[in-house]
């Protein structure tokens, strides 16, 4: 009929009307999710169902090996496999430095020693690094069963050695001591269980026991080299640094001889100077290390917390980390080298004692 408006059919526009109509179809059907294209795509018959479905799966990937469980080594370090079955503690030793020394992970080597994180080792001291491994010194004749003690607070080698009826002399030696050797808490000593202690000989009971020979008189005993004495003249400098070391020390209540023994540590160690360098980061009047413990690189510098952490006790500004000299057990019956070496640790021990008679003269002189 005339003037009756026919109604458009989807799909009959005019080529004006498509052109404008496909930019925003295409828009949509690529903003259409995939998996809604998918069905449209197998409703229209384009793509079969199976391809339609969902993307393509990733190619799976091969698994990768799995890494070692061990830090990568330094250039220089040792096989794994090639570690030795023990290694002598050194002065400046870490475990976690040994440990990278021989591509061992820290962690592995101590639980092999029985030690923590925070334990401290010592010069002398040794650590095993491979579990059941034969060390590189030929083994004795007969080897004996070995186990371990763990050193408390009081413990002697004597006595220890006595508790498990075993030889002094084979604990010393298969712990790498000596009888002027300390030992110290937490520290692990290899106790041979084979080594027992020798039982004295049964006295004859039925006659009585023949008159001892005569021996021979000892010849001459060998000249021992005495400890040639140091003398150091004060100048501004190190006197005010020497009085320090002697305040603190009567603040804190410590012994004539403790102080003998800070002055002459810090003379062997400083020259009584606060400097600013020395061996790796050591710094200070005490030659004290930050990375060991001692403070920071500022608070090792301040000549009154230096002096307070080498004496340590109750005043001890790094509990935990590091052992001044009030926390050596016996320390008063120790000879000046050994008292100043169980709180510095350093590696020439012996040059200590020069400084006694000098550090003595300025006691008197200044306290």
């Amino acid at each position: 009929m005339e003037g009756r408006r026919h109604p458009r059919r989807r799909g009959t526009v005019g080529s004006g009307e498509a052109s404008e109509a496909e930019p925003r179809r295409l828009r949509r059907i690529l903003a259409t999710p995939i998996a809604v294209l998918g069905a449209v795509a197998v409703t229209l018959g384009i793509a079969p169902p199976a391809d339609a479905a969902a993307p393509p799966a990733p190619k799976r990937q091969p698994k990768p090996k799995a890494e070692s469980h061990r830090p990568h080594s330094s250039p220089h370090a040792t096989v794994a496999g090639s570690a030795p079955a023990e290694y002598v503690v050194v002065a400046g030793d870490t475990v976690s430095g040994i440990a990278e020394r021989f591509g061992l992970a820290t962690a592995e080597v101590l639980a092999l020693n029985g030690l923590g994180w925070s334990t401290l080792i010592f010069p002398g001291q040794r650590l095993l690094l491979r579990a059941g491994g034969e060390p590189h010194e030929p083994p004795p004749t007969t080897a004996p069963d070995l186990t371990r003690h763990t050193v408390v607070e009081g413990d002697t080698v004597i006595g220890i050695a006595d508790a498990h009826g075993l030889d002094v002399g084979a604990v010393l030696s298969a712990n790498g001591l000596d009888r002027t050797s300390l030992i110290f808490p937490g520290e692990q000593l290899v106790l041979p269980l084979g080594a027992t202690a020798s039982a004295p000989a049964p006295e004859p009971v039925s006659e009585p026991a023949p008159a001892p020979e005569p021996t021979p008189a000892p010849g001459p005993a060998e000249p021992v080299e005495p400890v040639a004495s140091v003398s150091m003249p004060l100048n501004d400098e190190t006197r005010q640094n020497a009085v320090t070391i002697i305040e603190i020390g009567r603040s804190l209540g410590v012994p004539d001889r403790g102080i003998v023994i800070a002055l002459a540590a810090a003379a062997q160690e400083s020259g009584l100077k606060n400097s600013p360098t020395g061996d790796a980061d050591s710094l200070g009047l005490f030659q004290q290390r930050p990375s060991q413990g001692w403070g920071t690189p500022e608070e090792v510098m301040d000549p009154v917390r230096a002096t307070t952490a080498f004496y340590g006790g109750d005043a001890n500004p790094n509990p935990g980390r590091t052992r001044g000299l009030l926390d050596v057990p016996g320390w008063e019956s120790m000879t000046l080298t050994q008292a100043a070496q169980a709180v510095q640790i350093s590696a020439h021990p012996e040059r200590y004692a020069k400084w006694e008679e000098q550090a003595s003269a300025w006691l008197a002189e200044l306290g």
